[in-house]
């Protein structure tokens, strides 16, 4: 009974794969930059970080810095060997300090909000930049701010403070990734935005393509810009319709290829 269940449930489709993959992703990249991105934008919303990524943050910013310490210790017993400890003033634990500090203050702003909704027009807005990034050429464009510039000053930034000896290697190591996993982050976050409004228009485009499929007046050309394929010549009108409206329900344009049927029986008659 087991085995004919599994075998009735579907595979995985490419869309669904490729769906599951950019969520994955994109939770793996919130929770290392969340505490890069509480220091960029302060006032974000009470549901842009979802309780699981606050939660694996926080651990990863508890065991951070002592998996670094333990590696550094236990190199240090190695025999004939000199290892010359980390060279500046802050490190993976004082930056771990900072930021459960940063996310204890910024519990009472959220709580307030929480309460009192009418403070919050969107819960799920990061909130503006920090306000010299202003300044920056392109920084009025939202999405450049969040996928060039702000990584870009993290990576800059743990540079410049690890070489004057400000941070330490293992901090400066961290927010590398962390400033590289906020541009993959965000960049996720538009493709989002661009994905909702390509796939609008290409029903828009397909629409009538089908309408024209089911009166067989397509060009080949057409047809394959829409992932079809002709159907054979003797095959019934209401078959030949049936086909195609099945096809419009599967990719939910049922109702533009009606409507571009309807255009294209006017335009025959």
């Amino acid at each position: 009974m087991q085995n004919q269940t599994q075998a009735q449930q579907p595979a995985m489709s490419i869309e669904q794969l490729h769906n599951f993959a950019m969520n994955v992703v994109e939770n793996v990249c919130s929770m290392v930059c969340m505490p890069v991105e509480v220091i960029l934008r302060p006032q974000y919303g009470t549901r842009y970080f979802a309780i699981p990524t606050v939660f694996f943050s926080a651990m990863l910013m508890i065991f951070l810095p002592l998996f670094s310490s333990l590696v550094t210790g236990v190199v240090s017993m190695i025999p004939f060997t000199h290892v010359q400890m980390p060279v500046g003033l802050f490190g993976l634990g004082s930056f771990s300090t900072l930021y459960f500090l940063l996310v204890f203050f910024h519990g009472f702003r959220l709580y307030r909000r929480m309460i009192f909704m009418n403070l919050e027009k969107n819960s799920e807005f990061e909130g503006p930049p920090l306000p010299f990034f202003r300044l920056i050429p392109g920084s009025q464009s939202f999405y450049f701010t969040r996928i060039v510039l702000e990584p870009a000053f993290v990576f800059v930034a743990a540079s410049l403070l690890e070489r004057i000896f400000i941070i330490q290697s293992g901090l400066s190591t961290y927010l590398h990734i962390a400033a590289f996993m906020l541009a993959m982050k965000n960049f996720i976050g538009w493709h989002h935005g661009w994905e909702f409004i390509r796939t609008l228009l290409d029903m828009q485009y397909i629409g009538p393509i089908i309408a024209k499929f089911i009166h067989d007046t397509a060009t080949n050309d057409e047809l394959a810009s829409a992932h079809l394929t002709s159907l054979p010549k003797n095959l019934s009108p209401e078959m030949r319709r049936a086909v195609g409206l099945n096809f419009a329900r599967v990719h939910s344009i049922e109702d533009d290829v009606k409507a571009a049927q309807g255009n294209e029986e006017g335009r025959k008659s």
